[in-house]
């Protein structure tokens, strides 16, 4: 079977030692800088903190369980691997850039797990691999990086709930090679060499993840903590949030059903499953950011960050389809319009 090497102990990146080790392969996580706790109690207990499930043993013959890595020990994890996973947030991508990308021999494949977009001087975004590709290039290193897009929580991938993700990637040969490492009978992987169309479609859900849930505590301030659900205003904020992930896809150039439907299921399990969820509540009854991060001792900080960034931009959103962005016609709800700022401000 095959060496995989995941960088980034957070909760996606050691979630996706699951499938890799089931699978038999011999897994290796390794800790950023960020990390150390996380390694050091991982290698006392086989769990990470933030998991009711121990790692994996792996299946027989492959008795034994995963590797554990402190940084500093990177090049010796990803000596011999078949595969490395960048699993650091949007925070580490300078850092991944310019200290682990450079160090992997090129002939290893990377995936990655973070996801965003970059805005360019001349208002071209551009999603992670395209920006680590043109640093690479730069420094003299052709490489191409494959990446995961679509709907995943981290603890439901690790209780083995029926999970489907797209792998992108330019290599359709070395996307089959990823996926025979990885595929389960939980973790399904559709392929797709269209790297900027499902980078784009994902990027954004984060923020309209937060303003579907600003309506939820709205209407907790309005009708009390412990009245029904309102859903209306829900799907309102959701179906606007489907025409803006559309209408960027095609700004892209990449506005095809099969990305849509890969962000809008992304869009969906964040609003009913993370921590963006919890801190948009928190905002729609009326709580400060700094209030809602000491209501939610264990937001993380690329959270936190994209939502004051959220409260602060005034910048002008890109036009779509030619259209004036300040002018709201029937149908349009001008919510979209603050995450695509928060986002790109984030990047």
């Amino acid at each position: 079977m095959a060496t995989i090497t995941i960088i980034g102990s957070g909760m996606m990146g050691s979630a996706l030692a699951f499938p890799a080790r089931e699978n038999g392969n011999t897994v290796r996580l390794v800790g950023t800088h960020l990390d150390r706790e996380i390694i050091d109690a991982c290698r006392a207990t086989n769990r990470h903190p933030k998991f009711a499930k121990h790692f994996p043993k792996g299946v027989p013959p492959f008795p034994e369980g995963c590797e554990f890595y402190q940084i500093e020990q990177m090049d010796e994890a990803v000596k011999g691997a078949d595969l490395v996973i960048g699993g650091v947030s949007s925070f580490g991508v300078d850092w991944f850039g310019e200290e682990v990308l450079p160090r992997i021999p090129v002939e290893i494949p990377v995936l990655s797990v973070t996801k965003g977009l970059l805005d360019q001087d001349d208002g071209t975004l551009l999603c992670y691999p395209q920006v680590w590709e043109a640093r690479l290039a730069a420094k003299g290193i052709k490489r191409d990086i494959c990446a995961i897009g679509g709907p995943c929580t981290s603890y439901e991938l690790v209780a083995h709930d029926q999970t489907e993700v797209a792998f992108c990637g330019k290599d359709l040969n070395v996307l089959r090679k990823i996926k025979a490492m990885m595929a389960t009978d939980y973790y399904h992987i559709s392929l797709s060499t269209d790297v900027v169309g499902i980078e784009s479609a994902v990027a954004l859900k984060n923020g309209y993840a937060l303003g579907i849930a600003l309506t939820i505590g709205l209407n907790q301030k309005a009708f009390g903590l412990d009245s029904e659900l309102h859903f209306n205003s829900q799907a309102a904020v959701f179906g606007q949030a489907s025409k803006e992930m559309s209408r960027l896809l095609d700004l892209q150039g990449a506005g095809t059903l099969d990305n849509l439907c890969v962000g809008v299921g992304d869009l969906y399990v964040t609003v009913y499953g993370g921590r963006t969820r919890l801190v948009g509540i928190l905002l729609g009854r009326g709580l400060n950011i700094d209030e809602a991060k000491e209501e939610l001792k264990g937001v993380r900080r690329e959270e936190a960050h994209r939502i004051r960034q959220a409260q602060r931009s005034r910048l002008p959103a890109p036009p779509a389809h030619g259209r004036d962005p300040h002018r709201k016609e029937a149908g349009e709800h001008p919510v979209g319009v603050v995450h695509v700022r928060t986002l790109r401000d984030d990047a």
